[in-house]
């Protein structure tokens, strides 16, 4: 089918498949995708989080010498023992000590346990010493969709999405599922992020530019919501005084929980 190697438009070829075999194959595969997806809200949630940085990797450093690594893998914690004790969800983390886990494997982790959800836990820094405030970052489209592609064509399309091997199918066929669960998930992680905006915003200041987009790798799995929290800023002194405090740390890490909460009621 010459119609599909790269002359005409998405929506052409995306036209043309659903009067196809091909498009009979690609309906049938995204009922497959789906299909798992809404099979896992039948059972106990499961939440990754995502300790930044750790081992050699100290992440940030604060004015008064605070290790990043050693700040989200605390407050990261706090939050799983909070998820488990409601009771409603199982919580894995990609690190639960002080080690250096290479990005792509936390990517690997969440998807091979089946992740609902992955959080990536962070603390920031900035030159502006003056700046303070959470934020949370979610995958960028524009970086997402040529960043992907890469990912994809590396892999050879061999992505699981949702647990269905994407590799025995033709490439188009294969690059379309790959998008229609990518798009999805991107709209499920802007859902999440605005709960976690919303419930920060009530405990903790927050950056001028909340929500931001960036291409992280560790938000690239394709059927798993995910987001990005920076905790605060180690670059201030006033935050990283309150981010290095235990009782800030289990006030970050309610506020995460209750976030994880609002997401899966609204889900």
């Amino acid at each position: 089918m010459t119609y599909l190697d790269g002359k005409l438009g998405r929506r052409v070829a995306l036209r043309l498949l659903a009067t196809s075999a091909a498009g009979a194959l690609i309906a049938l595969h995204a009922n497959r995708v789906f299909a798992e997806i809404q099979a896992r809200a039948s059972r106990p949630r499961l939440v990754m989080l995502d300790p930044g940085h750790g081992g050699m990797d100290p992440g940030a450093i604060g004015v008064s010498g605070t290790h990043e690594k050693l700040v989200t893998l605390a407050t990261a914690l706090e939050a799983a023992k909070l998820l488990e004790a409601t009771g409603k969800y199982r919580v894995q983390l990609t690190r639960s000590e002080d080690v250096y886990i290479p990005l792509t494997e936390r990517v690997e982790q969440a998807q091979s346990a089946g992740a609902d959800l992955f959080m990536s836990i962070h603390a920031d820094a900035n030159p502006n010493h003056r700046i303070r405030g959470a934020s949370v970052y979610t995958l960028s489209e524009q970086a997402s969709d040529a960043e992907a592609a890469e990912l994809a064509a590396r892999e050879n399309r061999s992505d699981r999405v949702a647990g269905v091997d994407l590799s025995n199918h033709e490439p188009i066929v294969s690059e379309i599922l790959f998008d229609l669960a990518r798009r999805q998930t991107n709209n499920m992680s802007l859902r999440f992020a605005q709960d976690i905006v919303s419930e920060l915003g009530r405990e903790v200041q927050l950056m001028v530019n909340t929500h931001r987009s960036a291409g992280f790798v560790v938000l690239k799995a394709p059927d798993i919501p995910s987001a990005l929290v920076e905790l605060g800023c180690l670059s201030n002194a006033v935050e990283e005084r309150d981010l290095r405090q235990t009782s800030y740390q289990r006030k970050l890490a309610a506020t995460l929980t209750h976030s994880i909460d609002d997401y899966f009621t609204r889900a």
